[in-house]
Parts: C-alpha cells; structure tokens; sequence
C-alpha cells in the first residue's frame, strides 16, 4: 500500500459518490485514504433529499490531527458546500504550512440535479481553493460556471481551460463527458500551464448508472499523484479504472446508479 491520500469532501449515504466512493477508489487502486467529512447528505440513486453541514472548526480540526501525525502525499477536495468550508480547509492548510499537492473537484450538482454549492461559495472556491490545485477536474457544467462560458466543442473547452488558468491551478481536466452525448465517445482534455495538451479519448458506455463518476476520477488522479505518477499518467490509469468501473457497474437502485469500484480486486 503506498500513496496516503487525505480526501476533504462529504458523505453519500448511498455509497455511490463522495467520501464513499473515494475511499473505495483509492484503497482499490492501492493508497491508503484518509478523509475530513464536510457535510453528511441523505441521498440514494434517485436524489438528495437532506444535506447536513459539518462545522467549520471540526472540519479544520479533522485535516489538522491526520496531517500532523498520518501525513498525506496528495489531497483531494469534493463537496465543500459552505464558504465557511473552504476558508476553513485554506486556513488549516496555511496554519500548518505543508504544501501538498491538491486534487480539486469542484462539485456544484449531484448526478440527480440537487446543488451541492452554495452560490455564495462559488468566490471562496475561486478564489482562495482552485489557486492551491495542481489539477482541477470541472465537468462541463461546473466549467461554465467557474468561467462564465457556454462550453459546446472542444476549442470551447480550451478557451474556459484558458480563464480557469487566470485562478491558478497547475493543471485543468476538463471532461467532455456533458459534451455531445449522442456520440459514440468521450473525449476530456488534460491542459497544462505550460500549454501542453494531453487528449484523452474513449468509448462512451450508454448506461444511467454513472453516480459518483467525477469524484472517482479525481480520487484516483490524487492516488497516483499519491504514488508518485506524473499528472498525466495519474489521468491516463484514473480513466481506465473509471471505464471499468462503469462498464461492470452492478445496477443498484432504480435511479442514477453506483460504480464497481472493486473491479481491481481479485478472488
């Protein structure tokens, strides 16, 4: 087991996304995952119907007992639905002084259409989180929203990745999977801040059964981070896991369902 991987993001109670399906992703592909819970949810495969908010100061207190005695080699961010969330894990990271590199998944609507970012949090993550990232991880939605740009074709995608990179990150993988979905594939496109482009291309598997697929992919790229993988290579593998996971998912629940996360694990 290599590569310690602290997940900061909130619970699924139906196991399918959040703190569930990051700790399934990165034990499956051989990390060790740590997490400080931001907000419970009460959801299953059809929707959330309840979302509580962890406070502030345990959230902090959470991600400063693990990386003063555990420590992490990567970190990953998933729901952070408050601005008091976000100043919280800015401030605990700055008071501890260790700069780790970061994952961020700018999670805004759950796969049922339920928000799961309060509008006003939307500046904290602009502003103070995505400037800290080494990837960010915006699915088409969460990009138009990060930029204020209508994403409709790949030189779209370029150009948000290019407003996204005035905030600050490293890298920006924008996933194309919103994009054409009639079409037979899924193209996401990895940029980085060096101009360098890496495409990402793969079938696209016609299923309902895709919960939790951004917070797999972005837990998976932060365990290979984790493990000392370049950025692109952390991507290339967190692809093919998640098409696997998708390909072979079980058909739980009557609504958007969850992933075979355990695909890696053999007997």
């Amino acid at each position: 087991m290599t590569g310690r991987v602290l997940i900061i993001a909130g619970s699924d109670s139906g196991g399918g996304a959040g703190i569930q399906a990051d700790l399934k992703t990165v034990t499956c592909l051989g990390g060790y995952a740590m997490t400080a819970i931001t907000a419970l949810t009460a959801q299953n495969t059809h929707g959330v119907s309840a979302i509580h908010d962890v406070p502030a100061d345990f959230i902090k207190e959470q991600i400063r007992v693990v990386l003063t005695d555990l420590g992490a080699d990567c970190l990953k961010t998933g729901m952070l639905s408050q601005p008091a969330t976000i100043h919280a894990i800015c401030d605990v990271l700055d008071e501890l002084g260790m700069d780790i590199p970061m994952v961020v998944d700018p999670v805004m609507v759950a796969k049922g259409g339920a928000s799961l970012l309060a509008q006003q949090a939307l500046e904290a993550l602009k502003t103070r989180l995505i400037p800290r990232a080494t990837v960010l991880t915006p699915n088409v939605p969460e990009a138009e929203s990060l930029t204020g740009l209508v994403i409709q074709s790949a030189e779209d995608m370029k150009k948000a990745a290019e407003k996204l990179f005035e905030l600050g990150p490293q890298a920006v993988l924008m996933k194309g999977g919103h994009l054409h979905e009639e079409s037979t594939a899924v193209t996401d496109y990895l940029f980085a801040s060096d101009g360098m482009v890496h495409i990402f291309e793969g079938q696209r598997l016609k299923t309902r059964h895709t919960h939790g697929t951004g917070c797999t992919t972005a837990s998976a790229i932060a365990c290979g981070i984790a493990q000392g993988m370049s950025v692109d290579k952390a991507v290339k593998r967190a692809k093919g896991y998640v098409f696997e996971a998708i390909r072979t998912a079980p058909g739980y629940g009557g609504g958007h369902g969850p992933l075979n996360h355990g695909h890696t694990v053999k007997g």
